[in-house]
């Protein structure tokens, strides 16, 4: 009975997607109830997490944790989902896209995210990584209409099957080096196996697989795309759960790094492709005329500032990702809503000039924005100046000052292209007038968003001993 009451949050989102399923087979109405049925499903989920974050225990005859930082994760993606599934309301209705498979699959990626963080064996990894992925090639198509979305479904299906044999090749070889795919074994025994050239190459091309789910320099080259072809609250599905999940798994699988037991091998690797990261998504993200591609630009950049943290190679920089991921899945879910409530049909409203004079016809959305632009840029007091700040500190701690001047260079860029749309909003006069529906349920998500962005950014040391006391 222990072990139900531990893996309760994956029981009920498993529950919630056989529930779902029923609904849609016999349900005319389904568009009317799934949405909600799948917020109440992520939130129930959600806040058990929350409030069963000290029991700590594994499950499974070792293969499976829940509790702790693990928790905080299972909170992430569920809350992120909930708040995805509130924006798709009206934006599925705008384009008259609804189809009942698009809630399911929700449910179903949010499934495979808590199976890759809570993982204690790499083929509960690669099971719970499938299991995302294979959803989200879908999402990105799921509005069949638009050869856009169809043309970004098959770039995300081929470049993900991709990296995903570099994943499984990967574990091969660190199944055939170390004997076993347990992560606690190969916790334990880390410091001699990394004496094996095969552990070493094996590792390796594991962290090459997760680099294209992180979005990292030089595997990114689906982002951009497959954002902009994809709806817009699922590509902010994409960088923020997505993106959250794939750093679980390698903060799972690289732990013993991380305990500081043994050298950071990996460190060359994760410090390039960090400064890449960091610079070419900061640089290229100001050449963007489309929205949604200057937030995958930039997602690119988050990516870099995250795996600074990998690279520090210690618990400050585990702590400092957790809270990142934590402030990063809302502010950038927060954008990513303006951007849907703001989008017209046809997928007009998407350049970066049509914002300008927004504050003066929409003045709580432009607020909300540049709230999120604030927090993204790294400006105090928001959480993502608390992200960042945690990341350098560790990465100083390293002794990676270098590392940590570079992030903060490329912060300095980034402030470029996120002011701009705040100062066309607030100082621009509109080329077009702005026409846009009533979408209640989408305002709430973003009213929702600014709130956790502002109240990360008041108690950011609260949250990290929480996140600490579990490493």
């Amino acid at each position: 009975m222990e072990t139900f009451y531990s893996i309760f949050p994956l029981a009920i989102i498993g529950a919630g997607i056989l529930v779902s399923i029923i609904i849609e087979m016999y349900l005319k109405k389904s568009e009317v109830v799934l949405p909600w049925i799948s917020i109440l499903i992520f939130l129930v989920s959600g806040f058990y997490s929350l409030t069963t974050v000290n029991s700590v225990s594994v499950s499974f005859s070792g293969m499976f944790a829940t509790g702790g930082n693990v928790n905080i994760f299972f909170f992430i993606f569920t809350f992120g989902a909930a708040l995805v599934s509130l924006l798709s309301v009206d934006y599925l209705r705008k384009y008259d896209s609804y189809f009942g498979e698009f809630y399911i699959l929700l449910q179903s990626s949010v499934l495979g995210m808590m199976l890759m963080a809570g993982a204690k064996d790499l083929f509960v990894i690669f099971l719970g990584l499938e299991l995302m992925s294979i959803c989200f090639y879908v999402l990105a198509g799921i509005n069949r209409k638009r050869l856009a979305a169809n043309e970004a479904s098959l770039k995300y299906f081929l470049l993900g099957a991709f990296a995903t044999g570099f994943t499984v090749y990967g574990i091969a070889l660190i199944y055939g080096s170390a004997q076993t795919t347990s992560i606690d074994i190969i916790t334990k025994n880390f410091s001699e196996l990394t004496g094996n050239v095969l552990f070493i190459t094996g590792m390796l091309l594991f962290l090459i697989g997760f680099s294209f789910k992180i979005a990292a320099f030089p595997f990114h080259m689906w982002v951009p795309d497959v954002y902009q072809g994809s709806g817009t609250t699922v590509a902010g599905l994409f960088s923020t759960g997505g993106k959250a999940a794939a750093f679980s798994a390698i903060i799972v699988t690289f732990f013993a790094v991380f305990s500081s037991s043994v050298a950071n091998t990996f460190e060359p690797y994760l410090a390039v492709i960090a400064v890449l990261s960091m610079l070419f998504g900061s640089i290229v993200a100001i050449a963007q005329d489309d929205i949604k591609r200057m937030l995958a630009y930039s997602s690119i950049a988050h990516a870099g500032y995250m795996t600074i943290g990998l690279a520090a190679g210690n618990y400050e920089g585990v702590a400092g990702i957790i809270f990142y991921l934590l402030a990063y899945t809302f502010m950038n879910l927060g954008a990513f809503g303006i951007v849907a409530i703001v989008e017209g049909k046809d997928e007009t409203n998407l350049s970066i000039k049509s914002y300008a004079g927004l504050a003066s016809k929409h003045p709580a959305l432009a607020a909300m924005l540049s709230i999120f632009m604030f927090s993204l840029a790294g400006i105090p007091p928001f959480a993502g100046f608390f992200g960042k700040y945690y990341v350098f500190i560790a990465a100083i701690k390293a002794d990676l000052v270098w590392l940590a001047i570079a992030g903060v260079v490329s912060s300095v860029i980034s402030v470029y292209f996120y002011l701009r749309i705040v100062v066309l909003m607030y100082f621009k006069d509109a080329e077009t007038e702005l026409s846009l529906e009533a979408q209640n349920t989408g305002l709430l998500a973003v009213i929702i968003s600014v709130l956790l962005v502002i109240v990360l950014g008041l108690s950011p040391g609260t949250i990290i001993n929480i996140i600490t006391s579990f490493l």
